[in-house]
């Protein structure tokens, strides 16, 4: 009985804006909610023509304000950009507002290019070090406030805003494990140390006032349609849009295109290949095999997907298939 939930960058289109991209977010949310998704999360990146969730905190508010039940969260904040008392405050001020629907995925990568990581006022030398000890600064502020204690989070003392840690590599696993949280491993483009990381979080984790026992949510690429000829050219567009990333001019998504092999050179193919190793396209029985498997090898607790695809009804119809996937997955598993 494995949750799903959607993570989201509100993408901006070729032809559009940072404002289409936000209603697109929200209707998305508001699909998302309505079929019984567990949570929606928006990610933190800079400087990327084709992301508009930089702002990360505000875009949080502005889903969670047009919707009602689902959990809205960042999947992550890059936690080395910003201090920690910042980020209690702004999730302070969101669990205030919407009290028991916030969650607070931490990442320890810029979410950028180095140069971007530089203008956003990071210390490349040393923060990225100090991220196990600003993530524990960061828990106590949502901690219920001490006696003499001279900085508070306001608002955010006492509100114990759920923390997750987000993670692409082995690290954040070690450090989820360490400080007994739930971890999210981005298995949607790294997914090559994400066996490894499962087992690291699993054999060394120290149960927490937090957490009992560990919490592993995985992310995939979902992309579904009503033809496996459809599915595949919607994923066109993320193929497109990995391989300008590897040549180092991210734009605004792409839209899809009829062959993919006059896009890129045999490198560029396998590359992406490797990238989206874990993306499930298709229809309805192809996407719930391959989801199937994924769960079963993995022994996952929830499943987070992304589905940027560049047409929003299409996008919307993907969400409608993989839903029902999980429905019928969630049948199997109570017989």
């Amino acid at each position: 009985m494995v949750p799903f939930s959607i993570l989201d960058l509100a993408p901006v289109a070729e032809g559009s804006t940072p404002a289409n991209a936000f209603q697109n977010s929200l209707a998305m949310a508001r699909h998302a909610e309505s079929l019984g998704y567990k949570r929606f999360w928006l990610a933190e990146h800079h400087n990327n023509p084709g992301i508009a969730s930089a702002a990360t905190a505000v875009v949080i508010a502005h889903v969670a304000a047009g919707t009602q039940t689902i959990r809205v969260g960042s999947g992550g904040v890059m936690l080395p950009n910003h201090a920690p008392l910042v980020i209690a405050e702004q999730f302070g001020t969101l669990a205030s507002l919407y009290p028991d629907r916030i969650d607070l995925g931490l990442g320890r990568a810029p979410g950028t290019d180095m140069f971007t990581a530089r203008a956003l006022r990071r210390d490349l030398a040393t923060n990225a070090d100090q991220f196990p000890t600003d993530v524990q600064e960061l828990q106590f502020y949502f901690e219920p406030v001490q006696p003499g204690q001279k900085i508070r989070a306001i608002p955010g003392a006492g509100l114990q805003v759920p923390i997750w840690l987000l993670g692409s590599s082995l690290y954040s696993a070690q450090v989820a494990a360490m400080l007994g949280l739930p971890f999210a491993f981005a298995s949607h483009f790294a997914p090559e140390l994400m066996m490894q990381a499962i087992q690291i979080y699993r054999e060394r984790f120290k149960p927490s006032s937090k957490l009992d026992k560990p919490y592993v949510m995985l992310c995939a690429n979902v992309i579904a349609a009503d033809s496996e000829r459809e599915a595949k050219r919607l994923f066109t567009s993320l193929q497109q849009a990995v391989v300008m990333l590897q040549r180092g001019t991210p734009g605004k998504w792409p839209a899809p295109i009829d062959d993919i092999e006059t896009f890129w050179s045999p490198a560029e193919k396998a590359g992406a290949d490797r990238f989206l190793t874990y993306a499930f396209i298709g229809t309805t029985d192809t996407i719930q095999a391959g989801i199937g498997e994924f769960i079963e090898a993995t022994g996952m607790d929830e499943l987070m997907i992304t589905t940027h695809v560049y047409e929003q009804e299409a996008r919307l119809r993907s969400l409608e298939i993989a839903a029902h996937v999980r429905d019928r997955l969630s049948l199997a598993v109570s017989k």
